[in-house]
């Protein structure tokens, strides 16, 4: 979260939520002042999620039930974004982050942490989000490898293009 600038009252965009592991923690990363939005195309997850952020008594939190092309999020709205484990699952990658560019505010980041893999694999090459990131108008500012010791997953940090 530190190195997306996630911090209080920041709006953040959790793509592929699932059961919203990341949205939970950003949520309360961001307080009060922040708003987190939960995206994923799954109606079920949007259920849980809402039901999880209920119990939690986490208001920040918004649940957006989204396109496979499209997160659906409100222009100009968003700090950061995070897409956690989840590119390899996304079959319109390119119409996704071209959609998620309006969203972005100036200077905002968008981080794509996955494992190094084939697409069968619960994994996507860093070459090949490298360069869909910048087929959709996206420019790499950071990559890590310290997500996992085996060093087979990546972290790489985007902004828009001017």
């Amino acid at each position: 979260m530190d190195i997306l600038g996630i911090t209080s009252g920041k709006t953040v965009a959790d793509i592929g939520a699932g059961s919203g592991w990341f949205t939970v923690r950003a949520a309360r990363r961001v307080g009060t002042g922040g708003a987190v939005y939960a995206v994923d195309i799954n109606p079920e997850a949007i259920r849980y999620i809402d039901d999880r952020a209920r119990k939690e008594k986490l208001h920040n939190i918004k649940a957006l039930l989204g396109k496979p092309d499209d997160p659906l999020l409100p222009a100009g709205a968003l700090d950061a974004v995070l897409l956690l484990k989840t590119y390899h699952e996304v079959a319109q990658p390119v119409a996704l982050l071209r959609n998620l560019r309006a969203a972005l505010r100036p200077g905002a980041k968008v981080g794509i942490i996955d494992r190094n893999g084939n697409g069968e694999d619960h994994g996507v090459g860093r070459d090949v989000v490298l360069r869909e990131a910048t087929e959709a108008g996206l420019r790499l500012l950071e990559q890590y490898d310290f997500v996992k010791g085996d060093k087979m997953d990546y972290f790489l940090v985007f902004n828009a293009q001017q």
